[in-house]
């Protein structure tokens, strides 16, 4: 394995709320790229082709009150269209606000510290928290001392994503899922962000958030 560079204590997370919506917010706008016509399967473009064909086809050919049909068609093709990429872009957006607007940031997370090790992401709290742990990291085994540390393996990582600002990972460990974000402003507080990026690439190649690799339980 390579060598990279690590961290030799924890560094302060110090995620604001307001971190924690943009961070959403990135991830969301990110994945909606692929609404674009681009997401449109072969068997729709093979449906607006002959539709489109025959419209155009009936407006040179037919003419008179018959040609209305044939409108209608070219119509009903970029009405299609605009509901299937910007309409259905819009109405996804709208449930995320949503969705966002009903979460909250943990306040434990406020306090939370992050490290980077060959074996795994070092996560460290003050040990008054240790009975207030965010949920995703409920369950797992905490060292005592002044801090209450918990590592989780790069080999429990199930999908992660990145943004230009943050990177994302799910992982499941003990029966626990979970997830965590890291922003990569961390960076100049010596984080080691490419060391992350590095081993997450070993363990799962490609990115992309995948919630269906958790274990339902």
């Amino acid at each position: 394995m390579a060598l990279y560079p690590y961290t030799l204590q924890p560094v302060p997370l110090d995620l604001t709320e307001a971190e924690f919506r943009q961070a959403q917010f990135e991830l969301f706008s990110q994945s909606t790229q692929s609404f674009g016509l681009k997401s449109l399967k072969t068997k729709e473009w093979v449906v607006i082709a002959i539709a489109t064909v025959l419209a155009i086809a009936g407006l040179v050919f037919v003419s008179g009150y018959s040609t209305i049909i044939f409108w209608l068609m070219l119509i009903g093709v970029v009405a299609y269209l605009l509901i299937r990429t910007l309409g259905f872009k819009w109405y996804v957006q709208k449930e995320f606000e949503k969705q966002v607007a009903q979460q909250e940031m943990p306040d434990e997370m406020r306090e939370l510290k992050l490290g980077v090790q060959k074996h795994g992401l070092i996560m460290a709290m003050p040990a008054p928290n240790a009975g207030m742990l965010p949920k995703a990291q409920r369950g797992m085994q905490m060292r005592a001392g002044a801090t209450q540390q918990a590592v989780i393996p790069w080999s429990a990582v199930k999908s992660w994503d990145e943004t230009d600002d943050y990177i994302f990972m799910m992982f499941e460990m003990k029966g626990q899922q979970g997830s965590q974000i890291i922003p990569k402003r961390l960076a100049v507080n010596k984080f080691p962000i490419d060391s992350v990026r590095n081993h997450l690439q070993e363990v799962v190649p490609i990115r992309g958030l995948r919630p269906e690799t958790m274990v339902q339980k």
